[in-house]
């Protein structure tokens, strides 16, 4: 299967709840302020937000008036389109560099896919010729540290970790120290989800970059939040809170396949302005996609769905 059929199913939920509310607006009626109304509807169903809706809704209405939409092809087309622009500015993939070791810090709530998706992203790496070691910070949960090991010895990586309840910076020092000794071009740390209070797990993150910037100038040089598309909004709030107090420098969002509101993908975009690294489609090794604004618009709103007309 191929990377855009991929995007295309997994936003099936999305598009499906999209499509059969505008369909029944639009199919073989005036396009009118009534329709405009349904659409507006159909997007805040599909977690776009109400802020982002009214952005999004003026931009339609605009192109309506100037006479670009008269049919419902023309609606399905413009939303592409708009959908297009909203996303593009966000689009940008991690900026590999020829450092040595690169250092991404993974950051995320407990439940995100976090440790997963560190899996996916060494896997991405390992085939593009890089060696990658691990970091096991999450020394809170020995699970973490266990699920992170299973990964590891699949794709014959190291993981650097210290016992259960070691400090999680002094983890990060030994694994960038590790990774520089070895030679190895992608570290990726680890990191809890999860400390007593939000504030006590945001000062571990901080002195976890403090720790690994000492270690090596300028790491950690990817700050990458993995948020769930399941959450909607409520991972636009967590992920509000993690770049207030960390400077957030990309996102990967999962568990796009098991959700009918990727929409909120739209006022992540527009509100926060943080770039979209990856996409998760699916439970696969090979389930992480590179985001594009182009492949992600036309997957959540295609004319090749054989239910619409748009």
């Amino acid at each position: 299967m191929g990377i855009f059929d991929k995007i295309r199913n997994g936003l099936a939920k999305t598009r499906d709840q999209l499509f059969t509310r505008i369909e029944w607006v639009v199919k073989g009626k005036p396009i009118d302020e009534d329709a405009f109304d349904e659409i507006e509807e159909a997007l805040i169903l599909a977690d776009v937000g109400f802020e982002t809706t009214q952005v999004f809704m003026t931009a339609l209405k605009d192109r309506w008036k100037r006479g670009q939409i008269r049919i419902s092809e023309d609606i399905g087309q413009a939303m592409r389109e708009e959908i297009e622009t909203f996303l593009t500015p966000v689009e940008a993939s991690i900026p590999l560099n020829s450092t040595k070791p690169f250092v991404i810090l993974t950051l995320g709530v407990n439940g995100v896919g976090k440790t997963t998706t560190i899996a996916k992203l060494a896997n991405i790496y390992l085939n593009s010729g890089k060696k990658v070691i691990l970091g096991a910070c999450d020394t809170f949960r020995a699970a973490a540290v266990e699920q992170l090991e299973v990964w590891a010895k699949r794709m014959g990586i190291d993981v650097i970790k210290h016992a259960e309840g070691s400090d999680p910076a002094a983890v990060a020092f030994d694994a960038t120290k590790a990774a520089k000794a070895r030679g190895t071009d992608l570290l990726i740390l680890d990191t809890a989800g999860r400390l007593h209070t939000k504030a006590n797990l945001m000062e571990e993150m901080k002195k976890i970059k403090r720790v690994v910037g000492k270690e090596l100038d300028g790491a950690p040089h990817e700050v990458l939040l993995t948020i769930d598309a399941t959450n909607g909004q409520n991972a636009i709030a967590q992920a509000r809170t993690f770049n207030e107090s960390l400077q957030i420098t990309g996102l990967v969002i999962t568990k796009l396949d098991g959700t009918a509101k990727g929409g909120f993908v739209l006022p992540i975009a527009h509100l926060l302005k943080i770039p979209i690294r990856y996409i998760g489609v699916g439970e696969g090794i090979d389930d992480l996609i590179p985001f594009t604004a182009k492949d992600f618009a036309t997957a959540l709103i295609s004319p090749e769905s054989p239910s619409s007309s748009l």
